[in-house]
């Protein structure tokens, strides 16, 4: 048989820390900041994709729906599509040159900044609007046909 020998010091010290919260060094609290913030923006990420998803099929559930009425609904999307874009492009490329051109002064007052609204403001906004009705149809169809 084994004996077991203890042996108990106890000394005056000096009083324990309180049982707080630990504190952690700068940089571990940074890191974990961090990390936090990286995966808010995955999590924001992950339901842009879902929700991208879902209006996909939505608008091919529409296309499916209507495809009696509309057969060629797809098609003329898709073909549309480019021509939209460009004149999109083209109107861009023109608002960007015309602010260049006239350099910081170009929205310098309140008749300056009508003029350019009226000549791009609502063309710019009808097309944008328009691009985003008919690229998803386009899509849809496409992606209705290669699954």
């Amino acid at each position: 048989m084994s004996s077991f020998n203890f042996q108990i010091e106890s000394s005056a010290s000096s009083p324990a820390t309180p049982q707080g919260t630990p504190s952690f060094p700068a940089e571990a609290v940074d890191l974990l900041r961090q990390l936090l913030e990286v995966q808010r923006e995955q999590l924001n990420q992950l339901r842009t994709s879902a929700a991208a998803h879902d209006n996909g099929a939505r608008w091919r559930a529409f296309l499916n729906r209507w495809h009696e009425e509309f057969p060629q609904l797809s098609d003329t999307c898709r073909k549309a599509l480019p021509i939209l874009e460009q004149t999109y492009g083209k109107l861009i490329s023109e608002l960007t040159e015309h602010l260049s051109s006239n350099g910081n002064d170009a929205l310098d007052n309140d008749f300056a900044l009508q003029e350019f609204l009226d000549r791009y403001g609502m063309r710019l906004g009808q097309l944008g609007t328009i691009l985003n009705l008919v690229a998803p149809l386009a899509e849809a169809g496409a992606q209705g046909e290669s699954s």
